[in-house]
C-alpha cells in the first residue's frame, strides 16, 4: 500500500493555528485520517472533477491526490461556500 505524505499551505496551517481549540483538535484528526486512507474523503464532480473532500463537522477540506503519493490539501472552509471558493481557487490557479 502505497504511503501518502500531507502538504498543507502555510495560508491555511495559519488558518487552522487561528481556530477554536477544539476545531483544531479535530482537523488533526482528520488529517491523521487521511494520512491513514487518503481515499476516505469523496468524490467530487463536474468542474471539481479529480478533487475530494472530507467532512469536519461543519468544515470540509478539500484535497487531491497526486501519484506521487501527496495530498495536496487544496482550501479549507464552511460547507457553504467551500466548492464555490474551491472552484475560484482552481481557476485562478490554472491561468
Amino acid at each position: 500500500m502505497q504511503r501518502y505524505c500531507l502538504r498543507l499551505p502555510e495560508e491555511l496551517a495559519a488558518l487552522i493555528h487561528g481556530l477554536h481549540p477544539e476545531l483544531k483538535k479535530r482537523f488533526k484528526a482528520a488529517f491523521t485520517m487521511l494520512g491513514e486512507d487518503p481515499h476516505r474523503g469523496k468524490l467530487l464532480r463536474e468542474e471539481l472533477a479529480g478533487l475530494r473532500s472530507l467532512r469536519v463537522k461543519n468544515m470540509r477540506i478539500v484535497y487531491r491526490l497526486s501519484a506521487k503519493g501527496i495530498i495536496e490539501v487544496v482550501t479549507i472552509g464552511p460547507r457553504k461556500t467551500i466548492y464555490e471558493e474551491t472552484f475560484r481557487i482552481i481557476s485562478e490557479n490554472s491561468r
